[in-house]
């Protein structure tokens, strides 16, 4: 049974209809990204997902039990609020400490636990972010631009360390990200969203669908070299991401 199936749904906020017809399925352990042009209903999608938006229609059916981790497109924080990482972990979930720890070591950042919310870096703020969602050890994980404000790479170093979440643990991965350049090697299947699904499939079948060129133009053939490189030399997996990144 699919992890999570979206029916015919459409979302409407007023006169605005900015989904319409949408199915999608995510499947146990796979990545899946979401692309699309800005306004394309990309977040609205993401947030559907996880009852926080209503369904103008259709419907979005969740494996009983399903634990969801989410990650934020953005979150402020006062920083002037004296906070640590532990203690930000821990606001609405009282966890044991060695279970941050935990999650700080799944995200990359195991020597963070007692260091000032404030005084993070952006890369290490959003992996903090990772960290707290996966403390419930999620069976998916969902992504909203996880990597804005993030310079390349920052990005590629993030969505490796994604890639090694869902290899220790085995979660699922549902993303939105705009950076069809590390999408590409990053992704077992992509779907391009334009208020509809516009082309779904592998990064190699949707990087060549007219739709996708349509919207993001035949420039992205890049994406697509990373891709082939990626999984031609999976072997050598971080050093090609790197260099990529650089």
């Amino acid at each position: 049974m699919a992890l999570v199936t979206v029916e015919d749904l459409s979302v409407q906020y007023g006169e605005n209809t900015v989904l319409h017809h949408v199915d999608m399925t995510i499947e146990s352990g796979e990545i899946v990204t979401i692309v699309g042009p800005n306004g394309s209903g990309k977040t609205s999608l993401l947030r559907a997902i996880i009852g926080a938006t209503p369904l103008s229609a259709g419907r979005v059916t969740l494996n009983p039990g399903l634990k969801i981790g989410y990650v934020p497109q953005k979150l402020h924080i006062d920083p002037t609020l004296p906070i640590t990482v532990e203690r930000f972990m821990r606001l609405t979930n009282r966890v044991p400490r060695q279970d941050c720890v935990k999650a700080l070591e799944s995200a990359g950042v195991p020597d963070l636990l007692n260091n000032q919310m404030s005084r993070l870096s952006g890369g290490q703020f959003q992996r903090v972010l990772l960290a707290r969602a996966l403390i419930d050890r999620p069976d998916i994980l969902l992504l909203d631009e996880a990597t804005q404000g993030l310079d390349q790479r920052g990005s590629a170093a993030f969505y490796q360390q994604i890639e090694a979440v869902r290899k220790e643990t085995g979660c699922a991965v549902l993303m939105i990200s705009h950076e069809l350049h590390v999408v590409m090697s990053a992704s077992d299947r992509v779907i391009c969203l334009n208020g509809h699904v516009c082309c779904e499939g592998s990064p190699a079948v949707v990087a060549s669908a007219p739709e996708y060129r349509a919207l993001f133009g035949t420039g992205t053939g890049g994406a697509l070299a990373l891709y082939r490189h990626e999984h031609d030399h999976h072997h050598d997996h971080s050093k090609s991401s790197q260099e990529a990144a650089e």
